[in-house]
């Protein structure tokens, strides 16, 4: 498959961003209008899904397959559809299911498409905020159309820092003491409970970093383009390139002190 052109990529936001805005409404207002009926565990139980989760899913996949019915589509909530297109789509139809949940603001709608040459282009909406952060690949990324930069902070010690933590219980004490080691050797700890958000605020300099492991794809596919683009340095925790398990996003300045802390503290509390 070719690179995709510029017009392509545009195609590809608009129809994510359309999608994403009338998901996130639908789940918004249905909430405030009917409260949740139903409330599930997945991998664990306070792993949560709730007939909203569902409904945005299919909302957003039925307006993949009638625009663009050769693309595939994998989804949280079990969407695998097989495509011939070259473009795939990863969608977290509510990222941040707890605090959704809870009433809390902090969640978001999350869809990216991509190519074999990566992520192409990147939607995060947050309905309670009614912000919707943008990139296409290589264009930047955007805040309700305008532009965004993430901060310029360059000493770890002053830094905010974003993280999330596991379902597991095993990985949450380990997260935990990670935490607790790192908290007195940066500013301050931020923990909103939806990656997606997290990134885009590392995105738009709310935060100065975010790190967390144990994501899902669709978790990660497009706030890490958004990041990317605003002009974040992205990777794994161990050094390599980011992947769903381990993730770390800062800006340059900050990205390899920040590492190479959290590498220390992880000798420390082994």
């Amino acid at each position: 498959m070719t690179a995709l052109s510029k017009r392509e990529r545009v195609e590809l936001l608009t129809l994510a961003s359309d999608l994403a805005l009338a998901a996130g409404a639908m789940v918004r207002d249905g909430r405030a209008e009917r409260g949740i009926a139903t409330a599930t565990t997945k991998s664990s139980a306070t792993d949560m899904v709730t007939e909203f989760d569902k409904a945005s899913e299919t909302l957003i996949v039925r307006g993949i397959l009638e625009a663009r019915p050769g693309d595939a589509i994998i989804g949280e909530e079990g969407t695998d559809t097989a495509g011939t297109s070259g473009i795939d789509w990863l969608i977290d139809p509510i990222d941040g299911t707890t605090n959704f949940l809870y009433d809390l603001p902090g969640w978001a709608v999350s869809i990216a498409a991509r190519s074999m040459h990566g992520t192409e282009i990147a939607v995060v909406f947050v309905p309670t905020t009614n912000e919707l952060f943008t990139a296409i690949v290589g264009e930047g990324a955007s805040l309700n159309g305008r532009r965004i930069q993430c901060s310029d902070a360059d000493d770890v010690s002053l830094a905010l820092v974003a993280t999330g933590f596991s379902y597991q219980i095993e990985r949450r004490r380990q997260q935990a003491a990670r935490v607790a080691a790192l908290l007195p050797r940066v500013r301050d700890i931020r923990r909103f409970g939806a990656a997606a958000v997290d990134l885009c605020y590392v995105a738009g300099g709310r935060v100065d970093a975010y790190f967390e492991q144990w994501l899902g794809p669709w978790d990660l596919a497009a706030g890490e383009l958004i990041a990317r683009e605003a002009g974040c340095r992205t990777g794994s925790l161990d050094g390599g390139p980011v992947r769903p398990d381990s993730v770390l996003v800062a800006n340059p300045m900050l990205f390899s002190k920040l590492q190479a802390l959290i590498d220390e503290i992880d000798r420390e509390i082994a």
